[in-house]
C-alpha cells in the first residue's frame, strides 16, 4: 500500500532531530574545557534538563516560541590599587644636643595612604658629604630618636624617612646642620628673695645659705668678699650642680662685708652680691652729765658709746637711784635723743643716774653713770594765784525768736510760744490788748529756761486780739506781740446767736 510509508519518514525526520546535540554554553572569564567531538554517539550528549534552552518544535498549526535573551557576561573583578609610599615626615626640630649624641623628634606624614605606616629611618651624613647611613637598625615607630655615639665638634646633616609596604616616602630634612657639642646656657643666679638685702645675724649665730643657680655645661662657681679670696678657714662654700652652699660654723664680726657670688659658662658670666652683718651689743654711752637741777627736775645729757655693736643705736633707757637706797628705777625707756629732763623728783633727796645704750640686739650690758649727784632743795612754796578782771555778764532782755500771728477755732486750745535771753533773769508778763493777764485762769504761763509759752484754753469769740509778752530786767525790757484770730464754728445756728450775745 502507497500510503504508509509517508508517516514513516517523518516519524524518522522528528527523530533525527531529537538526536542532534544540544548547543555548547557560552565560554566563562576563565578558559572553558574542549567541547566534544562530533562524531560522539547521541547516548553521550548531555541530558535534556541540561539544555533547559531546548525546547520542543511546536505542534502543527502553533506559533513557534518567542527567542530568549541571551544571558549577560559576568565583570571581571576590579584589581587592587597599586600601594604607595607615605608623603614626608613633619616638622623635623633638634630638642637638645650634647657632646656625644643628638635628640630630634617630628610629626607624622600628613598623607599616609592606604598601605599604612610601618615606621620611620633616621638617617644622617657629615656636612660637606653626601654619605647618608641610617642610625637605627630596625624602623622605629616613635616621632622621637636620640642619635647617640657621636663625635663632638661634627656637624651633621640628619633626615628622617618613612616607610611603608609602598616603599620610602621623600626625607623630612633638617634646615640646618647640627653641631654636636653640649649647648650652653646663660649662668643664672636665683638669689633667695631675703638675701636681696642685708642679711643680719647676731655675733656666736651658724650660718648656712643656699643659693641657687643654672647653666649648662655646669657653671663655674667662685666667691670672693670685699674684692678679695675668701678665708677657707672662717667661711666653707660647697658647690653642687645646681646649688653653692655658704657655711660659718660659728659667726664673727669680722665676717661682716660684702661677698661676690661669680658663675661662669664659657664667656658667660653672673654675679650676686651678698651683705653679711653680724651684730652684738652696744657699748655704753660715752659719758653722762647732769646739766641743771630745778625744783623738782633734772636735766641730763649723754654721748654716743664708742661701740655700736655693728649696727645703729635704736634707743635709751634712763634709770635713776635715790642715794640712801641706792635701788636703781627705770624712768625712761626705748628713748631715742641723747638729752632728758627726769622730773617728779622727791624734795630732800640726793639722785643719781645712769643711760644704757640699745640696738637691734637688745641693752647694753654695762651703763654709764654720772659722776655727780643732783640734790632737790626743800624750798618754800609761795602761791599766788594770777589776778583775773571778773567778766560782766550782764545784758538787757532780748526776744530771739519773734511770735508769729495765729489762728484758731473756738473751743479749741491754742498755745503762744517766744523765747528771751538777758541777766539776770528777766521777769515775764503777758498781756491781751496792752492789758496785763494776771492770775487769770483761762491762760496758763509758763517759763522754763528762756521759752515762753501761754497756752488759752478753749477760746471763746472775744479770746481774740493782739497778745503781747514782756520781759523786764534791771538793764531795760523787751515786748514781742502777735495777732490771734479766733474763728467761729460754721454749720450751727447756735453759734450765730452766742455771737449776738
Amino acid at each position: 500500500m502507497p500510503a504508509k510509508p509517508a508517516p514513516a519518514k517523518k516519524a524518522a525526520k522528528k527523530e533525527a532531530k531529537k538526536e542532534e546535540p544540544a548547543p555548547a554554553p557560552e565560554p566563562a572569564p576563565e578558559p572553558a574545557p574542549e567541547a566534544p567531538p562530533a562524531e560522539a554517539p547521541p547516548a553521550e550528549a548531555p541530558p535534556a534538563e541540561a539544555a533547559p534552552a531546548e525546547a520542543a518544535p511546536p505542534a502543527e498549526g502553533e506559533a513557534p516560541p518567542a527567542e530568549a535573551p541571551p544571558a549577560e557576561e559576568p565583570k571581571a573583578p576590579t584589581p587592587p590599587p597599586p600601594e604607595e609610599p607615605t608623603s614626608e615626615p613633619l616638622e623635623l626640630v633638634v630638642e637638645d644636643v650634647n657632646d656625644t649624641s643628638v635628640t630630634i623628634q617630628w610629626r607624622p606624614p600628613a598623607t599616609i595612604g592606604n598601605a599604612g605606616l610601618d615606621g620611620y629611618t633616621v638617617e644622617c651624613c657629615k656636612e660637606g658629604t653626601g654619605d647618608w647611613k641610617a642610625v637605627n637598625e630596625e624602623l622605629t615607630v616613635s616621632c622621637r630618636y636620640v642619635i647617640k655615639n657621636q663625635t663632638t665638634g661634627d656637624k651633621l646633616n640628619i633626615r628622617v624617612v618613612a616607610v611603608n609596604a609602598g616603599g620610602r616616602s621623600p626625607p623630612g630634612v633638617l634646615p640646618d646642620a647640627v653641631l654636636v657639642r653640649e649647648v650652653v646656657d646663660r649662668p643664672k643666679i636665683h638669689l633667695p628673695r631675703i638675701l636681696r638685702q642685708r642679711y643680719v645675724v647676731n655675733v656666736g649665730e651658724k650660718i648656712n645659705l643656699v643659693i641657687p643657680f643654672s647653666g649648662k655645661p655646669q657653671p663655674v662657681v667662685t666667691w670672693t668678699k670685699d674684692g678679695q679670696p675668701l678665708d677657707t678657714k672662717r667661711v666653707n662654700i660647697r658647690n653642687t650642680d645646681k646649688d653653692s652652699i655658704f657655711f660659718i660654723r660659728t659667726s664673727e664680726r669680722a665676717d661682716s662685708g660684702v661677698y661676690e657670688m661669680c658663675v661662669k659658662v664659657d664667656s658667660f658670666e653672673d654675679k650676686a652680691q651678698l651683705t653679711l652683718q653680724i651684730i652684738e651689743l652696744p657699748g655704753p654711752p660715752a659719758s653722762v652729765k647732769i646739766v641743771d637741777t630745778w625744783g623738782f627736775n633734772v636735766a641730763l645729757e649723754w654721748t654716743e658709746p664708742k661701740d655700736n655693736g655693728n649696727t645703729t643705736i635704736t634707743g635709751y633707757t634712763i634709770q635713776k637711784a635715790d642715794k640712801k637706797t641706792g635701788d636703781w628705777y627705770t624712768v625712761l625707756e626705748h628713748y631715742h635723743r641723747m638729752n632728758a629732763t627726769i622730773s617728779d623728783l622727791i624734795m630732800g633727796n640726793t639722785y643719781t643716774f645712769r643711760v644704757f645704750s640699745e640696738n637691734k640686739c637688745g641693752i647694753s650690758e654695762q651703763a654709764t653713770v654720772t659722776k655727780t649727784f643732783a640734790t632737790i632743795q626743800k624750798t618754800g612754796i609761795d602761791y599766788k594765784p594770777p589776778q583775773y578782771k571778773e567778766h560782766d555778764f550782764s545784758e538787757p532782755p532780748k526776744f530771739t525768736t519773734v511770735m508769729p500771728d495765729r489762728s484758731t477755732t473756738v473751743g479749741y486750745s491754742t498755745k503762744l510760744l517766744c523765747a528771751v535771753r538777758g541777766t539776770p533773769k528777766p521777769k515775764i508778763e503777758w498781756m491781751k490788748n496792752q492789758m496785763i493777764i494776771g492770775d487769770d485762769p483761762k491762760f496758763r504761763q509758763i517759763n522754763n529756761q528762756g521759752i515762753c509759752s501761754l497756752e488759752i484754753r478753749k477760746p471763746g469769740n472775744f479770746d481774740g486780739g493782739v497778745y503781747s509778752c514782756r520781759a523786764k530786767n534791771a538793764h531795760g525790757e523787751a515786748v514781742v506781740t502777735c495777732k490771734l484770730e479766733v474763728k467761729r464754728k460754721s454749720g450751727t445756728t447756735r453759734d450765730h446767736k452766742l455771737d449776738r450775745c
